[in-house]
C-alpha cells in the first residue's frame, strides 16, 4: 500500500515561456503528468485555453497567489464536487461584448451543467493598463481595485458564490508589435501580467478561488497564426475555460494542527516541475527549499525557455535537470514507481566503498 503521489506543475505567467506562455499550450504537459500522478496541482495559466479546455478529474486548478500560500504551508487545498461560480463583469465592457460573455456563461450552464450565480457589474470601469518590464515580462495595473473588491464581496455575500470569475475590459492594441509577435508564437503574452494582478487581489482578500478572462474586440483574421496562440482566435470570449476550471477548483483552508483527511498540504507534494530559468517565484522557492525528510523532487525543464534567468543553482535549490517535458513525465513516473532513474540508463556506475570516497 502506498500513499497518493502529488505533482505540482508551474509555468509562470507573463514571462514568455516557450511552452505554456501562449493559449493553454501547456495543457498537453498537464494531461501527461496527470496520468502519472494521483493528484496534479497547477494553475490557470497552464490549463486555460480560451474556448478550449480538458477535464482532468485528478487535477486541482489553483490561482497563483493561492498556490504561493499553499507552497508556503499557510493554506491547504480542499477538493470539492462543485462550486457556485460568481461572475463579475467590468462596467467598461461595451454592451455587445457583455452580451457575448453572458451567452458564454449561459452556454456553460446549459451545455456543461455548471452552477453560476447571477452576475454582477462593477460600479465603475476597472481601468486596466498593460505594462512591460525591461526583461520583456508583462504586468499591469487596475485604476479602480476597490470597485472590483466591492463586486466580489456582493457575489460572495448576496449571491453565495464559492469561486469568482472576472471579465475585465482590456485595452485593444491591434497594431502593437508585442501582440503581433505573440500571435506568431514568438513573444510574451501582453495580457498575462495584468490578469494575474486581478485574480491575486480577490484571492488575497477573500481566500476564494478566482480566475480572469479578458474582454477584447475580435482580432483580424490572420492565416499565419502560431498553433500555440490559435486558441485565442476562436471566438468572442476566453471565458469557457475559466468557468470550467473554477467549477471544481479546490477551496482554501487555513493552517490547522488537525487537518482533515481530504485536505492537501505542501508537505504532501512529491514532485515539482518548473522551467529551468524560472525558479524565482514564491511557490517554487518555498517548495524547492524544503528541508523536510519528505522534500519533493524538483525537476527543471531546459527546453522551456523564458525571459527570466533564474536557475535553481542561483537560489541554492537542488534540482534534476531534464531536456524536455517528455523526459520530465518519465522522471515523475520513475519517482512514483520507486525506481532509481540511473537504472533506466544503459550504463550504471558500480557502488563505491564509502571509506575510499572519504
Amino acid at each position: 500500500m502506498r500513499r497518493s503521489y502529488t505533482t505540482v506543475l508551474i509555468v509562470p505567467t507573463g514571462i514568455g515561456a516557450a511552452i505554456g506562455g501562449y493559449a493553454g499550450d501547456a495543457l498537453p504537459v498537464a494531461r501527461s503528468l496527470a496520468q502519472v500522478s494521483d493528484c496534479l496541482i497547477t494553475h490557470p495559466n497552464v490549463l486555460n485555453g480560451a474556448q478550449l479546455y480538458w477535464n482532468l478529474p485528478n487535477t486541482l486548478y489553483v490561482e497563483g497567489y493561492g498556490l504561493d500560500q499553499f507552497a508556503a504551508g499557510k493554506w491547504g487545498l480542499a477538493p470539492v464536487h462543485q462550486n457556485r461560480v460568481g461572475l463579475i463583469l467590468d462596467q467598461g465592457i461595451e454592451v455587445d461584448l457583455r452580451v457575448r460573455h453572458l451567452q458564454a456563461a449561459d452556454a456553460a450552464r446549459a451545455t456543461l451543467g455548471l452552477h453560476l450565480t447571477d452576475y454582477i457589474v462593477t460600479d465603475a470601469p476597472l481601468g486596466v493598463e498593460l505594462k512591460a518590464a525591461a526583461s520583456g515580462a508583462t504586468w499591469g495595473t487596475i485604476a479602480n481595485p476597490d470597485s472590483l473588491l466591492r463586486a466580489a464581496e456582493r457575489a460572495i455575500q448576496e449571491a453565495g458564490a464559492d469561486a469568482i470569475a472576472v471579465v475585465a475590459r482590456f485595452p485593444d492594441d491591434l497594431g502593437s508589435e508585442a501582440l503581433q509577435s505573440y500571435r506568431q508564437g514568438k513573444g510574451v503574452d501582453p495580457l498575462a501580467g495584468a490578469e494575474a494582478v486581478i485574480s491575486h487581489l480577490i484571492v488575497r482578500e477573500f481566500q476564494l478561488p478566482c480566475a480572469h478572462a479578458p474582454a477584447l474586440s475580435p482580432l483580424p483574421l490572420d492565416p499565419t497564426i502560431s498553433p500555440r496562440s490559435a486558441a485565442e482566435e476562436l471566438g468572442y470570449t476566453f471565458l469557457p475555460c475559466v468557468l470550467v476550471g473554477l467549477n471544481r477548483a479546490p477551496r482554501f483552508v487555513e493552517y490547522s494542527t488537525d487537518p482533515q483527511q481530504d485536505q492537501i498540504w505542501a508537505d504532501q507534494v512529491d514532485a515539482v516541475v518548473v522551467p529551468a530559468t524560472a525558479f524565482g517565484g514564491s511557490a517554487v522557492m518555498h517548495l524547492g527549499r524544503s528541508r523536510s525528510a519528505a522534500s519533493p523532487l524538483i525537476i527543471a525543464v531546459r527546453e522551456n525557455h523564458t525571459r527570466m534567468q533564474v536557475p535553481p543553482e542561483l537560489l541554492g535549490i537542488s534540482a534534476v535537470r531534464v531536456n524536455s517535458y517528455l523526459e520530465a513525465v518519465g522522471m515523475v513516473a520513475a519517482h512514483r514507481a520507486g525506481v532509481y532513474p540511473a537504472a533506466l540508463n544503459a550504463a550504471i556506475a558500480p557502488l563505491q566503498w564509502l571509506d575510499d570516497i572519504k
